[in-house]
């Protein structure tokens, strides 16, 4: 018999790139300055990830942003250049607003795969998504994108053994979700409204024992990518479909060639197995505990996840004060 040896793992330097990322972010809790936190969190992550032995390449941004390095832009090389040729996927902060009033649920995230692996959809900015667990993925069809929300409900609920009653469904608390909540509420499911963190948000639906059973609706383009490296890794399920929300994002999904119609599976977003996702807490969440400073040291909770090897590690972890 051949033994099976798993691809390189890059896990642990993921981590410290969130940790690092999720430190310098923390700093601006509840400062209510936006641009600030979105700055410092960016170049953090930036000098984290030049930092490694990668030829990097991000696939998609949420570009435009004030403050955003240039080495964070869809299509722009990261590493020193001197490793495996990766895709990259990042959000610096899930959350960035949730920071800078001290509210729950805000992350920092990055995904990596082999080159070429990444569904990369940008310019896009917007993406409908459904997200479930693994219990409930093989039951996730593509009809599901177009079926009246009490249809896809019930069919999670035959599968997971629930009445729809029992569901919790995540949403963005959103204009553009007023006919879904609608939807949810008439068919006697339970919903979590949030007013950012999808990401994380898809990964709680991923997870079994979060309590939550599904993540619908509209949120970022890059956020939807970074999720499909999650779910990839728990074995979940989720159905993804470009949402532009305006003439000039059709015009350049177009333009890009991408097709806003077409609904595409997490296998097509990610198109091996050799995926990482690392995620820190910078403020506290149903999953990870918040960085907490303590004059010295500081303290970060983060979630590595391998689909490789199925392998999932909390990690606690502290810090000198001079980081």
């Amino acid at each position: 018999m051949v033994k099976y040896i798993p691809s390189r793992n890059i896990g642990l330097d993921l981590v410290r790139v969130t940790e690092t990322t999720a430190l310098a972010a923390a700093r601006w809790t509840g400062s209510g300055n936006y641009e600030a936190a979105h700055r410092d969190s960016s170049r953090a992550m930036a000098d984290a990830l030049n930092s490694l032995n990668i030829n990097g390449r991000i696939v998609i941004s949420e570009s435009g942003r004030p403050g955003t390095p240039d080495c964070l832009l869809s299509g722009s090389k990261v590493g020193t250049g001197n490793g495996p040729e990766l895709d990259v996927v990042v959000d610096p902060i899930d959350g960035t607003k949730l920071v800078i009033k001290g509210q729950p649920d805000a992350v920092s995230l990055v995904g990596m795969a082999p080159r070429g692996t990444m569904w990369s959809p940008a310019p896009a900015i917007y993406m409908e998504k459904i997200v479930v667990d693994r219990e409930a993925a093989h039951a996730l069809v593509p009809e599901c994108m177009d079926a009246p929300a009490a249809w896809t409900l019930a069919l999670i609920a035959r599968v997971k053994r629930k009445s729809v009653q029992d569901l919790t469904v995540l949403i963005l608390d959103r204009k553009r979700h007023v006919d879904l909540i609608e939807e949810v509420r008439a068919a006697g499911a339970r919903i979590i409204l949030r007013d950012e963190g999808d990401m994380e948000g898809a990964l709680l639906a991923t997870l079994p024992e979060s309590g939550v059973d599904i993540l619908m609706g509209v949120g970022g383009a890059s956020q939807g990518v970074i999720a499909a490296c999650a779910v990839k890794a728990l074995e979940g399920g989720m159905l993804a479909r470009l949402a532009p929300q305006s003439a000039e994002e059709i015009a350049e999904i177009r333009e890009a060639g991408l097709n806003e119609k077409a609904i595409m599976t997490c296998d097509e977003i990610i198109q091996t197995n050799e995926v990482f996702f690392a995620a820190t807490g910078v403020t506290n969440s149903m999953l990870l505990g918040p960085v907490q400073f303590h004059g010295n040291y500081a303290e970060t909770h983060s979630l590595l996840l391998r689909a490789e090897t199925g392998t999932r590690r909390f990690i606690h972890a502290e810090h000198s004060a001079r980081v």
